[in-house]
């Protein structure tokens, strides 16, 4: 149960075109949901919009030129600024390099398809994980943020695998 006026967000990341069931749990009851790219396809973002409206943007292996995907995101949302991209544009993208390029109080990102969350500043960086296949022995995951009274806190959540 979410906290009274609270603003609940699902984070999903390099789906590569798999979406497990277990997505549609771990994000139940969200109000908005952000792909942080490596989509797979809009069959991806037609199942997750059945949990609530998605908001995407395009990975290193997803066309540039769909309208349904964007190289970036830029949301207000409870007072808390957030920016989504796939972290690719930066080569190898870490929290440093993150923070130094956007000035977000959230910033959302992909491509590694490792879990992290870093606080630095007051501002929170979230990779949610890869939700897709599972790659390079990580374990399958997608996150909540949780916005209440201007602060952002962040849950990570494992997927079956």
């Amino acid at each position: 149960m979410s906290p009274r006026g609270a603003h609940v967000i699902g984070l999903i990341s390099d789906t590569h075109g798999l979406l497990r069931a277990d997505v549609h749990t771990a994000l139940a009851g969200v109000e908005l949901i952000l792909h942080a790219g490596d989509v797979g396809g809009n069959e991806i973002l037609d199942e997750l919009a059945l949990i609530a409206p998605v908001e995407a943007v395009y990975g290193n292996t997803d066309p540039t030129i769909d309208p349904r995907l964007r190289a970036s995101l830029d949301f207000t949302i409870g007072g808390v600024s957030i920016h989504v991209s796939h972290g690719h544009e930066l080569g190898s993208p870490t929290p440093a390099k993150l923070l130094e390029r956007y000035p977000a109080d959230v910033i959302v990102y992909g491509h590694t398809h490792q879990q992290l969350v870093t606080r630095a500043e007051g501002r929170l960086v979230v990779n949610p994980g890869a939700a897709g296949q599972r790659r390079f022995k990580l374990e399958p995951s997608v996150a909540r943020l949780t916005i209440v009274n201007r602060r952002a806190d962040v849950e990570i959540l494992p997927l079956a695998g």
